[in-house]
């Protein structure tokens, strides 16, 4: 098992930027495929973005597309979300969640498809 820890939530306005970490730690975070999901009060948990194990295939929600942008720094045993252009309907509290690598090497969307999750970090975007 790899314990998950997101942080770098808060509070912003729209159109601002926030950078959230997702600190892996038990196992070397470079044998998993890392994604980001979030939820909004009331909704169902979806989709935000993915990655394989080496940073060079990822997979974007269209919502986000072309705003966010998921990376990882294997050496710090790190996955990152940088979101731009932040909307009100970007609330939500983020997860990170993290599945071993497959022998293919790719990146999954699908929440059902991570079996390691961390506690989540709150993102609110005020109008």
């Amino acid at each position: 098992q790899v314990q998950l820890v997101e942080s770098g939530g808060g509070l912003v306005q729209a159109g601002g930027s926030l950078r959230l970490s997702c600190a892996a730690s038990g196992r070397t975070v470079g044998n998993y495929a890392m994604g980001w999901f979030r939820q909004a009060p009331g909704k169902e948990r979806e989709f935000v973005a993915a990655i394989n194990w080496s940073g060079s295939m990822t997979n974007y929600a269209y919502s986000v597309k072309g705003r966010f942008t998921i990376s990882r720094d294997n050496a710090k045993n790190t996955v990152y979300l940088q979101m731009n252009s932040l909307k009100p309907e970007d609330t939500a509290v983020y997860y990170c969640a993290a599945v071993q690598r497959s022998s293919g090497g790719y990146y999954y969307s699908t929440a059902i498809s991570y079996d390691n999750w961390g506690q989540g970090t709150q993102v609110t975007v005020s109008s």
